[in-house]
């Protein structure tokens, strides 16, 4: 899961020319982008949680729809969360997964990374772009990232890795949750699962 979320931040460049592609090329192009600069960046390799948190919240993030991750991880019980609620889980869940990214950001060790032709028509605004991770000495790993057309550009709403759903993952959790503690109840956990792990990150070497 460690490589899966490294791999996560492979959606980061300009914004603008991001828009102009065609979801599998922007994978691509940002992809190796990405790998490149944690090739260079000695920083990033060494751990650097300031470095690696503004790399997360400002390149990688706006490239996800995080209101519809919240949603699909939710399931049946998003309506039940009122507006302002679902604007804090909302919220909430976007900073667990920066402090997730953030920490697994420096495991890439020179994977090989292969795509997958798209299998999309014409027009279609819901797409997977299929990838698959090898390193020498393991089984590959497939990657897949469901992705939607916004008037933004291309984001995505879930990661499937290896068969299993980033969001889907979530949801067993948060359904546990709200049955012990209601909406309120998964809002104060999710809130104390990122300080818990802000301290963690502080506490390690600049």
């Amino acid at each position: 899961m460690k490589l899966f979320f490294a791999l996560c931040f492979s959606f980061f460049a300009n914004t603008v020319s991001a828009q102009d592609l065609a979801p599998d090329a922007q994978v691509k192009k940002i992809t190796d982008e990405v790998i490149e600069i944690i090739k260079q960046d000695k920083d990033i390799q060494a751990g650097n949680r300031k470095k690696i948190d503004q790399l997360v919240d400002v390149k990688v993030l706006p490239h996800f729809n995080f209101s519809r991750m919240t949603a699909l991880a939710m399931g049946r019980n998003w309506p039940k969360a009122n507006t302002e609620q679902q604007k804090v889980l909302t919220g909430e869940f976007r900073t667990l997964l920066v402090h997730t990214y953030s920490g697994a950001l420096s495991t890439y060790k020179n994977e090989v990374i292969e795509f997958r032709p798209l299998r999309a028509a014409a027009g279609d605004a819901d797409v997977t772009v299929k990838t698959q991770v090898k390193r020498s000495g393991t089984e590959p790993i497939s990657i897949d990232y469901s992705m939607e057309k916004t008037p933004g550009g291309w984001k995505v709403y879930d990661v499937v890795v290896g068969g299993v759903s980033l969001v889907t993952n979530y949801r067993e959790t948060f359904n546990a949750e709200i049955r012990d503690g209601g909406v309120d109840g998964l809002i104060k956990s999710l809130a104390g699962k990122n300080r818990s792990l802000e301290l963690q990150a502080s506490s390690k070497p600049k």
